[in-house]
């Protein structure tokens, strides 16, 4: 049977423009208990009005936010957990969460940067096509999901924790990196199976080593070499920054590499041309 909802009101959210405080170029919003809806709408409002710097303050899982926002040298702070679909079709801002992040950060994403101070979801970057997501501790399964590159757009993803199965599905560009440093599941191992199922193209980077049962048919695994960790050097560095980590502490332990063994995995199961 449908929930009884007072007027105005879906789920317990308040289907009201959220009140906007503005002081200089940064506009401070109260999200407790607004619909995610009128909350993304006064953050475009903010920003199409001047707001460099955009901090939302109780946010309980409202979805979307930054969607869509083309928008660059523009911050968005988020306190508290931020929910689905956080940066899906950005270009350009930089979103802080002081707290954790649900599923499908960076969907789809084009250009920015996503910091994420916690734990985080399911499917992760899903055709990310550029920027950076550094996720801070755990994150959940086909994370990296159909990652891409094209040309100079090469999307980059971070997580500091342990991840679960499908880590780099039917990845075709891009880096992917997993440290396994701030992990609730220390006892775990530090991916679980089907990494890179059907890659085909990018790279994966994990901190530590991992069993080839655990890894899709597609790709080779080797350990990083001198001229790879220096090509990852820099990522990791900006990383460690946006994080507050020890850049020497991810580097003392060595790195596996794993790549496709083909850019075509399934050519032989198609007609030619």
């Amino acid at each position: 049977m449908p929930r009884q909802m007072a007027p105005g009101v879906t789920e317990g959210y308040l289907k009201v423009a959220p009140t906007v405080v503005r002081d200089g170029d940064t506009a401070t919003i109260d999200a407790t208990g607004i619909y995610y809806r009128q909350l993304n709408e006064a953050i475009r409002g903010a920003i199409a009005e001047g707001a460099t710097r955009v901090v939302l303050n109780n946010v309980n899982g409202q979805r979307y936010i930054g969607t869509g926002v083309k928008a660059k040298g523009v911050t968005i702070e988020v306190h508290g957990t931020a929910g689905n679909d956080m940066a899906m079709f950005m270009d350009g801002p930089t979103i802080e969460v002081f707290g954790a992040a649900q599923d499908g950060v960076g969907n789809t994403m084009n250009a920015g940067k996503v910091i994420v101070h916690g734990d985080a979801g399911d499917v992760l970057g899903y055709g990310m096509r550029g920027g950076a997501v550094y996720v801070k501790g755990d994150v959940g399964y086909r994370v990296g999901i159909h990652m891409k590159a094209y040309e100079s757009l090469i999307p980059i993803m971070v997580c500091g924790g342990n991840a679960r199965d499908f880590f780099g599905e039917y990845m075709a560009g891009g880096i992917l990196v997993l440290l396994g440093m701030n992990t609730q599941f220390a006892e775990q191992p530090l991916v679980g199976s089907f990494v890179g199922a059907g890659m085909h193209g990018g790279v994966i980077y994990l901190r530590g080593t991992v069993e080839s049962w655990q890894c899709g048919k597609e790709v080779g695994i080797t350990e990083a070499t001198e001229e790879d960790m220096a090509a990852l050097k820099p990522t990791l560095a900006d990383y460690c920054d946006a994080q507050g980590m020890d850049l020497a502490e991810v580097l003392s332990v060595p790195f596996t590499k794993l790549a496709p063994f083909s850019h075509r995995p399934y050519g032989k199961m198609y007609a030619p041309m």
